[in-house]
């Protein structure tokens, strides 16, 4: 009797709901139910749903037991036994499990329950399986503009899709826009990546992307407090001008629910927001980082570029008809620096007409060509896709991409490069698999490039695998001794220094900062002093700026300081003072300024900067002997 009455009442009410009403009834039931066979109780002739919510509520129970005996679980495992207990073929969803937990066990089970620990500990949908404070958390979205021809194939007619494809010289690797197989698509996706398929669905408004994107993770159990955006899909900058303040401007309204009329009211508004806009990055062209379009997102709230350059090589550049040349990717770097942006570059190798060893060359010039040198990187090995004039050149047998033993060798040693300074974001395309006709053939390519690396005795050095959040997942390593590293680089035009707090025995990042000496080519007014010499007012460029800043681990709240977390535990005032001291003693700047999110300006008042421009700056005064 207690058994089908409690089934009964579950049908009719949520199980949180009945578990305030009935706690004491529900752990009897439980251990009842578990204590007589499933013939006896007749589980196969129960409707599947009932099975469902009996198979929810037994994981909620046990979780909330593992959390009691401070245990941990194995949810994957936990679910794969209790959905097989009551015979059912599928296991309850994430967000079924999240929806039935008590209101009061939230706090404690929440955690548990996220998904996709390693993107959230370096500051991507942050948890903590640990943590007895409330999360604060930076989730990253992923919008789209609408599908448009890129800027150099509309202006010339070359689309890079040869006619004949024997005498072509010049071809395309990129999928969709409008001339493609995939026309629905924005340049360079295919429409069936996570982001194409959310952007079509909202038709390519920018509000209904972003809302609906939080609502699902918070469905999944995430507090969106901070929202950093990518904007994706060809080159945003080569768009009209009321089409991109219509974008942006419906980027922050969806985050501070008010409706603005321009993009200074809806920065504004954003920056009082509950839910804060930490940062946006623009996907652009080299050509398309001039200064009047660095103004402009500037004014959008961008702080971080991801530039597509592809090749150092001059030929392959023209080959792969990229429209512009190397020269001009490196120009773009130092005016992206000099205006204090953080720069991430795509590379591709695999490329036609290169060759491995000349692809092995050209990343090792890359990373120590001061020329280049960027932040980051993305690394992009080449897809046939059909539809692209690259896919013509594979059907006529002239390109044929690298076995896979090869490729994974020849990442393993690109990785192996790379510098201390610079982050790895990705190494391969979100693309699904039955779309590529040749090219990468593993869903899991980083993870065989790593495997590679400790067959060669190689590590990877850069600052994702390094990074405290990526270690404790890992590795259930915390640091014991943190030391205040320093390294100093040239880098496009400017004097570079990339502070960091580390563990140097475990080789673990706990934060960074990276300060660049604006050089005398700065053309933002803001990075420029006024100096009055002989009652004239002249242009000193002797300014500093800080380009990033960013301490890694699981976030606590603001207001909050947890002993396990090193977010908040002081060591971004630390960095901002030793950066303050680098800029006066050593650079002999009369000024600092930092390139910060909308939302995060706050903080840097609370250091004594103010708002100039889209900068907070500081001015900088001697020290006294």
């Amino acid at each position: 009797g207690i058994y089908f009455s409690w089934t009964t009442s579950l049908a009719c009410v949520s199980f949180s709901q009945l578990h305030r009403k009935c706690r004491s009834q529900t752990r009897v039931t439980f251990q009842f139910v578990t204590s007589i066979p499933r013939t006896q109780l007749g589980v196969p002739t129960l409707p599947k749903e009932d099975l469902m919510v009996m198979t929810i509520g037994e994981i909620i129970a046990q979780l909330i037991k593992a959390v009691e005996e401070k245990r941990d679980v194995n949810l994957n495992k936990l679910k794969a036994e209790v959905a097989s207990k009551y015979g059912l073929s599928s296991q309850p969803r994430l967000v079924d499990l999240i929806a039935a937990v008590p209101s009061e066990h939230k706090h404690a089970l929440l955690p548990r329950l996220k998904a996709k620990p390693v993107r959230s500990a370096s500051g991507v949908r942050k948890t903590s399986f640990e943590s007895n404070h409330n999360i604060l958390q930076i989730v990253v979205i992923a919008v789209m503009c609408k599908p448009h021809r890129c800027p150099h194939i509309a202006m010339t007619g070359n689309s890079g899709f040869p006619e004949d494809p024997v005498d072509s010289d010049t071809f395309s690797y990129c999928p969709g826009g409008p001339d493609s197989d995939f026309e629905y698509s924005t340049q360079s996706y295919t429409g069936y990546e996570p982001t194409s398929m959310r952007a079509i669905r909202a038709r390519y408004n920018p509000y209904i992307q972003t809302r609906h994107r939080i609502e699902q993770l918070q469905q999944l159990g995430h507090a969106c407090d901070k929202v950093e955006f990518i904007v994706m899909g060809g080159t945003f900058m080569c768009l009209p001008e009321d089409y991109r303040d219509y974008f942006i401007r419906n980027l922050h309204d969806a985050l501070s629910g008010h409706s603005s009329h321009s993009v200074e009211e809806a920065v504004t508004y954003s920056e009082r927001s509950t839910t804060k806009c930490v940062g946006i990055t623009i996907e652009t062209r080299p050509d398309y980082c001039l200064k009047k379009h660095l103004g402009e997102m500037l004014r959008y709230g961008c702080t971080r570029l991801e530039i597509g350059v592809q090749s150092v090589y001059e030929d392959v550049a023209r080959d792969t008809n990229r429209g512009h040349t190397v020269r001009a990717v490196c120009e773009s770097f130092h005016l992206s620096k000099d205006a204090g942006f953080k720069v991430v570059a795509h590379m591709m190798p695999d490329l036609p007409n290169v060759g491995w060893e000349r692809d092995l060359a050209q990343f090792a010039e890359y990373f120590e060509n001061p020329a280049f040198r960027s932040d980051g990187l993305k690394i992009y090995p080449t897809l046939v896709i059909r539809g692209t004039g690259l896919y013509e050149l594979w059907r006529s047998g002239r390109y044929r991409s690298y076995p896979s033993t090869m490729l994974i060798d020849l990442v393993a040693r690109i990785l192996a490069l790379v510098p201390p300074w610079t982050r790895v974001y990705r190494i391969q395309r979100d693309i699904p698999m039955p779309l590529v006709t040749s090219g990468v053939e593993h869903g899991n390519l980083r993870e065989l490039v790593l495997a590679r690396m400790a067959e060669l005795g190689a590590s990877c050095r850069d600052i994702r695998t390094r990074e405290v959040g990526i270690q404790e997942i890992h590795s259930r390593v915390k640091p014991y001794q943190i030391e205040l590293i320093r390294r100093d680089y040239f880098a496009n035009g400017g004097w570079e220094t990339f502070l960091a707090y580390e563990d140097p025995y475990q080789d673990i990042l706990i934060g960074l900062l990276r300060l660049r000496q604006c050089s005398p080519q700065t053309f933002r007014s803001e990075l420029r002093c006024s100096q009055t010499t002989d009652g004239q007012d002249e242009a000193d460029p002797r300014c500093s700026i800080v380009r990033e800043l960013h301490v890694y681990g699981s976030a606590v709240p603001i207001a909050a300081k947890d002993p396990t977390k090193f977010q908040h535990q002081g060591f971004g005032g630390l960095l901002m003072e030793e950066a303050e001291r680098i800029a006066r003693d050593e650079h002999g700047s009369l000024k600092i300024a930092v390139i910060s999110g909308v939302g995060t300006r706050n903080y840097y008042r609370k250091l004594g900067y103010e708002l100039e421009g889209p900068y907070m700056t500081k001015m900088l005064t001697c020290r006294s002997n």
